[in-house]
């Protein structure tokens, strides 16, 4: 018996839920309650409690395969919540929400130079403040006399990007000065204004990377302005964040305004691995869950929570149709992912189902590749 959808009421009573309340599935918006983490029972494993996030930023590119698996899994889910399925509108989708991560990684960079902008408002009202009444110290231009910032705010593929958005942190100078009194309060722009000495680029770099770490990643306002830009920001910003503080750490001045920001895909063999993993996922489904029902015992698949189906659905779908990924890879990178979407106790059951069947496919010449131990 292959395991049936549950109704969307039902994922409506679970207690955490990875996507929102929205989202855009065709040409519609459509209203359902999205990536139940609980199909029974369990908490949530983001972040540092799920995926390694030294793991993501690895590369060189901004969207890396484990950022492809996660949202190919969400898709999925979705796919299978939609009453009308249509593979090329989930194909369309999946790229729209890795389009939206890169935008967002792009996005919060703008956000620093409108900070920027900000302060340096404040500084002139505070100067012209100072020249009229002729009282007290003249305000300190230590914090806009930036030279990271200054670079940032010439770099050509942060300034292509911002002069073609229609909608750009200017449009939020309210939230953005909220912010940036949060900056102000903070003990790390303490500590910079304390200083007497002059900075270097060095310390300039540093103290953004501090300040984007500290005050921008947890600032709980900046979740409501994002989830108002796009439905997929704020499910993508505990990756982006450190995607950010990892470009900012990579600054050089010598590049000037040529300085590279990651790069939305390393090459098309990203794009055709999203494309082919959601399509074998879909397209390969009777086949995968038979695997699975066949490694239960006594079992039925029914049983089985719904993202632990879906997670080592989409794991056979790699191992399968990728022969140059270690199964090994593929096992882990899936483990984790059911870590964070499931219960608490699904990364060793999927890890041991996924060994399992894996071990069975070899043994029956079903799948040429090496297992040389237990995925770990």
């Amino acid at each position: 018996m292959l395991f049936t959808v549950p109704k969307v009421g039902i994922i409506q009573q679970t207690t955490q839920l990875f996507l929102k309340n929205f989202l855009f599935l065709g040409d519609n918006w459509t209203k359902i309650t999205t990536f139940a983490l609980e199909m029974e029972a369990g908490a949530l494993h983001a972040g540092p409690g799920g995926l390694n996030l030294t793991d993501f930023c690895n590369g060189t590119n901004m969207i890396n395969r484990e950022l492809i698996r996660l949202k190919v899994v969400q898709q999925v889910y979705v796919y299978y919540m939609n009453c009308d399925r249509k593979l090329d509108t989930a194909e369309k989708d999946l790229f729209a929400s890795l389009s939206k991560s890169y935008d967002l990684y792009l996005y919060m960079f703008g956000l620093m130079l409108e900070l920027n902008r900000i302060a340096e408002r404040s500084y002139a009202t505070a100067l012209s403040r100072h020249q009229r009444l002729k009282e007290g110290d003249a305000p300190s231009t230590r914090f806009i006399d930036n030279k990271f910032i200054a670079q940032l705010e010439s770099n050509e593929q942060l300034r292509d990007f911002i002069d073609n958005q229609k909608k750009t942190w200017a449009n939020e100078e309210d939230y953005v000065r909220r912010l940036f009194q949060r900056i102000t309060e903070s003990d790390i722009y303490a500590e910079w204004m304390s200083r007497t000495e002059p900075t270097t680029y060095d310390d300039d770099r540093n103290l953004w990377r501090q300040l984007y770490q500290k005050v921008i990643a947890e600032d709980e306002e900046l979740d409501t302005i994002l989830e108002e830009e796009s439905l997929y920001w704020n499910d993508d910003r505990f990756i982006v964040d450190t995607f950010v503080l990892k470009t900012i750490k990579r600054f050089e001045p010598m590049a000037g305004a040529h300085h590279p920001l990651l790069p939305e895909y390393r090459d098309d063999d990203d794009r055709e691995f999203a494309r082919r993993l959601l399509r074998a996922t879909v397209l390969g489904c009777d086949t995968y869950r038979q695997l699975i029902q066949q490694s239960l015992r006594n079992w039925d698949l029914e049983r089985l929570a719904f993202m632990d189906l879906l997670v080592m659905q989409t794991a056979l779908a790699e191992i399968v149709t990728f022969p140059q990924i270690p199964v090994s890879v593929s096992i882990n990178e899936y483990v984790e992912i059911a870590k964070m979407y499931s219960t608490p106790k699904s990364g060793g059951y999927v890890n041991g189902m996924l060994d399992s069947i894996c071990r069975r496919m070899i043994d029956e010449g079903r799948l040429r590749k090496e297992m040389t131990s237990a995925a770990q």
